[in-house]
């Protein structure tokens, strides 16, 4: 850690950094104190049209366009966060309506973070997003695009990326239980269906991604070679081998599980959700001591938009050591997106993603729940 601090930047991206830089004429100086400059915070797992409260009925009560200005919104607050780079997880429900805030970000239109999208997320008949607890009189729409082998998700996949999904996230998983102290769920797609899904992402130059709470839905999807499995709550040692193997990343999403356990709907529900986490804390710790890589992933959505770096400070809470938590969120956060040669460090050709906190995080993370300024591309956003 350099101190004191200073960068150039010129248009969107770094030219120098250093204790001094130096300055040319008529440059614009920004000083920001006592405060420690860090990249940009990276998540690798958000939903933009989600909000608190109930999940389901949110997609059958709200409009697509009101969800998707909702979802614009949301961009901002992550933005104000200092979030200024994030992959969107699933419209629950909203189709491809990503792809228009993805665009109005990148066209200037609205402030948010650069955006990967996915559209809806894959998922089978009577599957985890599947409307499963209604009339099915009512013919409830399911909050996921649906696909019941290779044939049908090549076909999903090559409709989601005409729509302009940037990757695809596949729940491989289903909905999951506590029994016996081990989470439960049941694998959604094959090992050789996962395989040919992730093919076909390659053949279009992109990736899956994999909702997967344990095995062996979380097997087959390391060994068919996902990108990342986010949740990873409870898998075995194989799993950890592959991923470590192929560099698959975990991505625990703390903060969503703490969040329903604070809000839950009963003391029942409660008691589910604090089972849940201290399963998925004990698998953590046994994850990074096998050396398991991680990036950060908060499932922001359910609860507020912009407080999701608490993400970080559970990931320490529960025994990661800070620079480790911040190489997770940046650097491998940055690598999941496929943009570890612009973002997630500030390195001169690096875009100007800069935000400053007050304090230094690697003696107290909780500082990044506080970003005091934030600039992205260049722009300051927030001062």
């Amino acid at each position: 850690m350099l101190a004191p601090g200073e960068i150039l930047v010129v248009g969107e991206r770094i030219q120098a950094v250093g204790s001094v830089v130096e300055r040319p004429k008529n440059a614009r100086v920004i000083d920001l104190g006592d405060t420690t400059l860090l990249p940009g915070l990276i998540d690798v797992h958000i939903h933009l049209f989600l909000h608190p409260g109930a999940e389901d009925l949110q997609t059958v009560e709200e409009s697509v366009p009101w969800r998707t200005l909702i979802a614009a919104s949301a961009a901002q607050a992550d933005l104000m966060a200092g979030f200024t780079a994030e992959r969107d997880m699933g419209t629950e429900g909203a189709g491809s309506a990503d792809t228009a805030v993805r665009n109005a970000i990148n066209s200037g239109l609205i402030p948010g973070p650069r955006l990967l999208v996915s559209g809806n997320a894959i998922d089978i008949l009577g599957g985890h997003e599947d409307a499963v607890k209604y009339n099915p009189a009512q013919h409830v729409l399911p909050n996921a695009d649906l696909a019941n082998n290779a044939t049908e998700l090549i076909a999903v996949m090559r409709e989601q990326r005409k729509q302009g999904a940037d990757f695809f996230k596949i729940y491989a998983t289903g909905k999951d239980k506590v029994i016996d102290g081990h989470i439960v769920s049941p694998f959604q797609y094959t090992e050789a269906e996962l395989a040919a899904a992730v093919a076909e992402a390659r053949r279009m130059g992109t990736i899956v991604s994999v909702h997967a709470q344990d095995d062996p839905g979380a097997l087959f999807a390391a060994r068919a070679g996902v990108t990342s499995i986010d949740h990873a709550s409870e898998i075995s040692e194989e799993t950890m081998r592959l991923m470590i193997e192929k560099h698959i990343p975990s991505i625990p999403t703390f903060a969503v599980f703490e969040y329903f356990a604070e809000h839950a709907s009963s003391a029942a529900a409660a008691e589910r959700e604090r089972a849940m986490i201290a399963i998925k804390v004990a698998e953590f710790k046994k994850q990074m001591a096998r050396g398991v890589p991680f990036a950060v992933g908060s499932d922001v959505g359910p609860f507020p938009h912009g407080t999701q770096a608490h993400e970080m400070t559970l990931m320490v809470q529960y025994g990661m050591k800070p620079l480790t938590v911040l190489q997770a969120d940046m650097i491998e956060g940055a690598r999941v997106m496929g943009w570890a040669d612009r973002i997630g460090q500030l390195k001169p050709g690096y875009y100007a993603d800069v935000i400053a906190v007050p304090g230094n995080p690697l003696e107290d993370i909780r500082v990044v729940e506080h970003v005091a300024f934030v600039m992205k591309g260049g722009t300051v956003v927030r001062q």
